[in-house]
Order: C-alpha cells, then sequence, then structure tokens
C-alpha cells in the first residue's frame, strides 16, 4: 500500500478542526489516519499541478469546441438581456 519508507508523526490539530475530521472520517468509513494522509496526497496534487492536467483533452469527446460553445452561451445571454 505504502512505499518502503513510511514516516509516523505528531501533529497538532485544533480542536475544532479534530471534531471535524472525526465526523467526516466516520462518514466515510475511514480512519483519521487514512483522512490525513488522502488530505495530504491532494495537497501535493494540488502543488505540484497534476490537477490541471486531468480537464486535459476535456472537450475530446463533444460534437462542438469550446470556442463554438462559448459563442452559444453569449448569445443566449444577450437574448435574455433583450427581453428584461
Amino acid at each position: 500500500m505504502y512505499d518502503d519508507v513510511a514516516m509516523r508523526t505528531i501533529v497538532d490539530i485544533p480542536r475544532p478542526a479534530l471534531e471535524t475530521l472525526t465526523e467526516l472520517s466516520r462518514q466515510d468509513n475511514i480512519s483519521r489516519a487514512e483522512a490525513i494522509r488522502r488530505a495530504i496526497n491532494l495537497y501535493i496534487k494540488a502543488k505540484h499541478g497534476e490537477e490541471k492536467g486531468e480537464a486535459f483533452g476535456l472537450w475530446r469527446s463533444r460534437d462542438t469546441d469550446g470556442r463554438q460553445y462559448e459563442d452559444r452561451l453569449r448569445d443566449e445571454w444577450e437574448r435574455h438581456e433583450g427581453r428584461s
């Protein structure tokens, strides 16, 4: 599950955050330690920009390109503004 090296650490978590973490962990049926590991992974991905690449090619399977979609939305806004 983890690489060859694991580290145990002590972290001070403010009581309100700990209470919320405990409740969320119960809802997800995971330990607080697992919730913290997941949060750390999300933080690392966000800082390294890995999530930015996940949207690449998002419009690939659509019949229209992004610009056409945007123009169509703007046309709708102009029609609605004209009715006001």
